[in-house]
């Protein structure tokens, strides 16, 4: 369990405190709004309305207790690099923040931020990837240009094994898990296809679209 300083409670930041809670942290919440803090009381263990650009109220929040700060503001960029720096200044462990725009995403990792969320961007690539492929069921980006996709087993993949496919050798892909009955397990060389199942693909889109004809 960590202790996480959820400092904005937009529609993004509500979505994280409730995904928080569901994985069982410890969450103080941040808004300058009163109707926002109220509306997360439910997905929160603790919560406060107050300033997040002001030195004396992040100083009251004891920010070295935290595990990460995770700064949400969305609606004012300046606000978010103020509290960003200031969160660094009083000692945060880790400072995650969100970003608009790539420009946003420099200042930020300059001034206080360890690691920037880019939700729409990353939205965007799932969008397209997802919609413009009906064997893609999922889609989760990765550093560089290596991801792992959700993809339908082709049917004539049935009854063939890992090792048989030798899609590693073949594509450069690897096969790291398959969905049964909507559970996730790892994979194994001798685990045998079924089309009625899914698997996990790590590589390239590009490898992707060749080995499954995409």
């Amino acid at each position: 369990m960590k202790s996480v300083l959820l400092i904005g409670l937009g529609r993004f930041g509500r979505h994280i405190a409730e995904k928080l809670n569901e994985l069982g942290h410890e969450v103080m919440a941040v808004d300058i709004n009163e109707d926002r803090v109220n509306s997360a009381l439910p997905f929160v263990t603790s919560a406060q309305i107050g300033d997040s650009t002001s030195r004396s109220f992040l100083e009251s929040l004891g920010i070295k207790n935290y595990d990460a700060c995770i700064v949400t503001i969305g609606d004012n960029f300046q606000c978010s690099l103020e509290t960003a720096c200031l969160l660094k200044e009083l000692g945060a462990k880790r400072v995650v923040a969100r970003a608009s725009r790539g420009v946003q995403e420099k200042f930020l990792l300059r001034n206080g931020a360890d690691e920037v969320v880019y939700p729409e961007k990353q939205l965007a690539a799932w969008t397209a990837i997802r919609c413009t492929s009906d064997h893609i069921r999922d889609f989760i980006e990765l550093e560089g240009d290596v991801d792992i996709f959700e993809l339908s087993i082709p049917a004539d993949w049935s009854g063939k094994t890992v090792v048989q496919l030798d899609i590693r050798r073949k594509y450069d892909l690897n096969i790291i898990a398959v969905r049964r009955n909507g559970i996730l397990t790892m994979i194994t060389p001798d685990a045998v296809m079924d089309p009625e199942n899914t698997v996990l693909v790590l590589g390239t889109l590009k490898a992707v679209q060749k080995c499954f004809r995409i």
